[in-house]
């Protein structure tokens, strides 16, 4: 059966067309060392690869932050550590108080506990990245704020934060937080580091007492009632190391979690949408001498056919 001249050309040109796709299609992977580039290419792929990107997306923002929390965790850990100093020293000096009868000596540790004090609001006013660390959801302002008398002596601080914590999401539907509130005198909620109605720390005021009573002399004061409030701040500051400590530990999980679940994803988003750069070659190369070898072809067959046409 001879077959038509109208029909070869269309075949022909049928078959140029998918020659030269395939050729273009092997061109780009080779360019771009992915498989899959548009949804046509493979729709299961390019679906599977979409939802693979959505983790991934969803992982690092975990990453990110856990590291933003593991900034505010450290700066934390200063915080309460520099507290932790002034409580102790403040301490020793209440010990070293209590047996001495010398005007000019009390005034002397009242003196040392004045410099205490400022230093523990200071402290307490930290801030990180320009955030205060210890005001709870309040930080574009420092948490305590001084009362002072005409010598510049603080007589009383006042807190200027709240007692809410923010949190941020380390993996799908977990949440944690890295703040230490100050304050917290509503009984509920996080413990405050500074002051806390559950524990009776107040650290700021237990120090003001203890230099008051230091300057009126009232050392049955200081060895008794002063030196058991400072050791009520002393174990209220140190549930919060080990708390820092748990939230620190938690977070370094986390993080750990986070950055092998990206690398997993990636890893698997690789298989399915990179390109084998040695298989891709070699097929472009086998495509493009095929694509060659039909125009070739189809060249010469069109020459007889015209020369057919002419005799």
């Amino acid at each position: 059966m001879r077959v038509s001249e109208q029909s070869f050309s269309s075949g022909y040109l049928y078959q140029i067309s998918q020659l030269g796709s395939q050729q273009n299609q092997l061109q780009v992977e080779a360019s771009t060392g992915l498989k899959v580039t548009m949804p046509e290419d493979n729709p299961a792929v390019m679906g599977e690869a979409l939802d693979q990107q959505t983790e991934a997306q969803a992982s690092t923002q975990y990453q990110s932050n856990i590291s933003q929390l593991q900034g505010t965790a450290t700066a934390t850990s200063g915080v309460i550590s520099g507290l932790n100093t002034i409580v102790g020293q403040a301490s020793q000096i209440a010990t070293q108080a209590g047996g001495v009868s010398s005007t000019q000596d009390l005034s002397n540790y009242a003196t040392e506990v004045n410099s205490l004090i400022n230093q523990a609001i200071a402290t307490a006013n930290t801030q990180n990245q320009g955030s205060y660390l210890l005001g709870g959801t309040q930080t574009a302002t420092p948490p305590y704020v001084a009362t002072t008398d005409a010598n510049g002596n603080v007589t009383a601080v006042t807190y200027a934060g709240n007692s809410s914590v923010a949190k941020s999401e380390v993996a799908a539907g977990v949440t944690l937080s890295a703040q230490t509130l100050g304050t917290n005198t509503t009984g509920s909620g996080p413990e405050g580091l500074i002051t806390d109605s559950r524990s009776g720390a107040d650290l700021i005021n237990h120090l003001i007492q203890l230099r008051n009573d230091l300057q009126s002399g009232s050392t049955s004061a200081v060895s008794g009632t002063d030196l058991q409030n400072l050791t009520k701040d002393q174990d209220n500051i140190s549930s919060h190391v080990a708390a820092n400590g748990v939230v620190q530990s938690q977070l370094q999980t986390a993080g750990n979690v986070a950055s092998q679940t990206t690398l997993n994803i990636n890893t698997q988003l690789g298989t399915e949408t990179n390109a084998d750069l040695a298989q891709v070659l070699t097929e472009l190369s086998q495509a493009q001498n095929s694509y060659t070898a039909a125009l070739e072809t189809g060249s010469k067959l069109m020459q007889i056919s015209l020369v057919d046409f002419l005799t």
